[in-house]
């Protein structure tokens, strides 16, 4: 496989980059990707069988269940992480080994319904704090430990949607390229 096409199934709608701009209709907009992802992952997974469930994104990848329960990890870390902040001036949070992570139990074996169900609630959850962000609170912070950088709420914001979507991306190519559909 070509280092283009490998690069391709990683990044399926390319790599995260910050806006210049975080207007109100963009904000808006990326909350109702957060919203929206449990159901638009639902829709795209729940009739899968194990086998193609435990079938790998791209070579060297996480099985399409790893990056169901995955979501769900990150996701809550964001959840706690904008909570910190939201009460925290500018709190140092606790990062995570997602490769370990992903490596447990419940993210190899683990049925996804319980995950997509857990991710409605997170997604209501996010969605619905978000949506009462003030123009305040979208410019308070934490800093990320694994290179000492500050996020502001409103970048977090829009790196979520971005993941959420990302790792959609992901499930829905290697649906498309095995004729899943």
């Amino acid at each position: 496989m070509e280092a283009l096409d490998l690069e391709k199934l990683k990044y399926p709608i390319g790599k995260f980059e910050f806006p210049k701009e975080f207007s109100t209709e963009y904000i808006s907009d990326k909350i109702h990707e957060i919203e929206s992802f449990p159901e638009r992952l639902k829709k795209e997974t729940i009739h899968l069988t194990d086998e193609q469930l435990d079938t790998p994104y791209r070579p060297g990848g996480w099985t399409v269940r790893q990056v169901i329960h995955h979501c769900a990890e990150s996701h809550m870390n964001c959840y706690v992480r904008i909570k910190w902040a939201l009460t925290e001036n500018n709190p140092v949070i606790k990062p995570y080994d997602e490769t370990l992570w992903s490596e447990l139990p419940d993210n190899l074996q683990m049925p996804i319904q319980p995950t997509l169900t857990l991710l409605e609630g997170l997604h209501f959850r996010l969605a619905y704090i978000m949506r009462n962000l003030s123009d305040e609170d979208l410019e308070k912070s934490f800093i990320h430990p694994e290179n000492n950088s500050e996020y502001k709420l409103k970048q977090i914001i829009a790196t979520y949607a971005w993941h959420g979507n990302h790792h959609l991306a992901h499930i829905t190519t290697l649906k498309k390229n095995k004729n899943w559909e």
